[in-house]
C-alpha cells in the first residue's frame, strides 16, 4: 500500500497543487516568491518540483517489481515480454495524443514528452528485470549512468567542445537539434529529448532495487526500512558530491541528478513504507491511494478535461471577484483547490467501484 500512496502523493502534486502555491504565492508575496522555489529550476541545481517526475520513474520501477513477477511467474518471460512492449507502446501513444496529435499538422507533433519518457524507462526497467538477474542490473545501472558522464564530458559538441554542460552547449541538447524530428519543447532541444533517455531509465531501475527489496520476504520490514535509508541517505550524498564536477541539472537529467533523486525517493519510500505498511496507519493517506491507484487517468483527465474551468462553473464571476476583494490571490486559491477536490472525489468515485484504469 506504502507505493501506490506514494504514487498518489507524488501525483497529487502535479494535478493541481502548483496552481494552489501560485495563488498564495499571490495572497502572501516572498521573496524569491514561494511559487519560483516551486518551479522547476531554471538549469542547473534543485527546487523541490524537480523531484516529481523522477520521482515517478523511481516509482514505476518499484511497482514493475510486483506485477512482472507475477506475470513471469504465470505466464512466462516471453508473454511477460509482450506485456512490457504493449503496455509501453500505448503509453506512448498516448503522450503524442496528451500534446495534441496531429491536430495542428505533423509539424507539432511532439514525439517526446512526460509520458513518453515514462513508457520508455518502464520499456527500459521491464525489459531489464524480466531478463537479467540482478547483478546484471546493477551492471546495467552502472553502466548508463557512467556511460552517460562519459559521453558528455568527452564527446565534442560543434563549436563547444567537450564537458560544456551550459544550455544549448552540451551534447544532449545538440542532438534533440540535429536528430530528434518535429516539435521540441526548448525550440531546438527537448527536456525530455534522445540521449537523457539512458539516465532516465537508471532513474526506473534505481526504483527496481528498492522494490526488490520490498518483495524480499528473507529480509525484516525494519530492516527493509533501514536499507532504504542508507541507499537513500548514499544516493543523496553520491549526487551532490558527483554534482561539484557534473551539475544536477533536470532538464538533461544528468547522472548526479539521478542519485540525488532516487536517494529522496529511497528515502521518502522508507518512510512511507514504515508508516504504512509496517506501523499500518492507513487512514492519512487513502486519498493518496485513490489517486495512486489511478494515476495516469486522472493525469490525463486533469490535463485533457481541465478541471480548472469546471470549478470556475462554482466559485467563477462574482464570486471570484468578492473573493478576490477580500484578498488577492484568495479567488484563485479557492478555485485551485475545487478544482484538486474534483480530482480525489473522481478518484475516489473510481476506487469505489474497483474501477482500475491501466495502460
Amino acid at each position: 500500500m506504502s507505493v501506490d500512496a506514494l504514487r498518489g502523493a507524488d501525483m497529487f502534486f502535479i494535478i493541481g497543487v502548483e496552481e494552489v502555491f501560485e495563488a498564495l504565492s499571490e495572497m502572501f508575496p516572498m521573496s524569491p516568491s514561494l511559487n519560483d522555489r516551486l518551479q522547476h529550476a531554471p538549469w542547473a541545481g534543485f527546487h523541490f518540483y524537480d523531484l516529481i517526475f523522477p520521482l515517478f520513474a523511481f516509482i514505476i520501477g518499484t511497482s514493475l517489481v510486483f506485477s512482472l513477477s507475477k506475470s513471469v511467474a504465470i505466464e512466462g518471460k516471453q508473454a511477460a515480454t509482450s506485456k512490457v512492449l504493449k503496455r509501453s507502446l500505448l503509453l506512448f501513444v498516448l503522450g503524442i495524443l496528451y500534446y495534441g496529435g496531429i491536430g495542428e499538422g505533423v509539424e507539432h507533433i511532439r514525439l517526446l514528452g512526460v509520458l513518453q519518457r515514462l513508457a520508455l524507462c518502464y520499456c527500459g526497467a521491464g525489459l531489464a528485470f524480466v531478463w537479467l538477474n540482478p547483478r546484471n542490473l546493477v551492471v546495467l545501472t552502472v553502466s548508463l549512468l557512467a556511460g552517460y558522464w562519459a559521453m558528455l564530458v568527452f564527446i565534442p559538441v560543434p563549436g563547444f567542445g567537450a564537458g560544456d554542460f551550459a544550455e544549448g552547449h552540451n551534447l544532449t541538447n545538440w542532438l534533440d537539434k540535429m536528430y530528434l524530428p518535429l516539435r521540441k519543447w526548448d525550440g531546438d532541444h527537448d527536456p525530455e529529448g534522445l540521449l537523457s533517455t539512458l539516465p532516465a531509465i537508471a532513474s526506473s531501475l534505481l526504483g527496481v532495487f528498492a522494490g526488490l527489496l520490498l518483495k524480499n520476504s528473507s529480509v525484516e520490514p525494519s530492516r527493509k526500512v533501514r536499507l532504504l535509508i542508507v541507499w537513500g541517505c548514499l544516493g543523496v550524498i553520491a549526487g551532490l558530491l558527483w554534482h561539484l564536477q557534473f551539475p544536477i541539472i533536470k532538464k538533461i537529467w544528468t547522472s548526479s541528478f539521478v542519485l540525488f533523486t532516487a536517494g529522496l525517493g529511497s528515502l521518502l519510500l522508507a518512510m512511507f513504507y514504515y508508516v504504512i505498511d509496517i506501523k499500518n496507519h492507513r487512514g492519512w493517506c487513502r486519498p493518496f491511494v485513490w489517486i495512486g491507484m489511478n494515476s495516469i487517468t486522472i493525469y490525463l483527465i486533469v490535463h485533457v478535461v481541465k478541471l480548472g474551468p469546471v470549478a470556475n462553473c462554482f466559485v467563477g464571476g462574482e464570486i471570484h471577484t468578492w473573493l478576490e476583494n477580500m484578498r488577492h490571490g484568495f479567488g484563485d486559491l479557492i478555485s485551485a483547490l475545487l478544482a484538486l477536490c474534483f480530482s480525489f472525489l473522481i478518484c475516489r468515485f473510481l476506487y469505489q467501484r474497483k474501477i482500475f484504469l491501466r495502460v
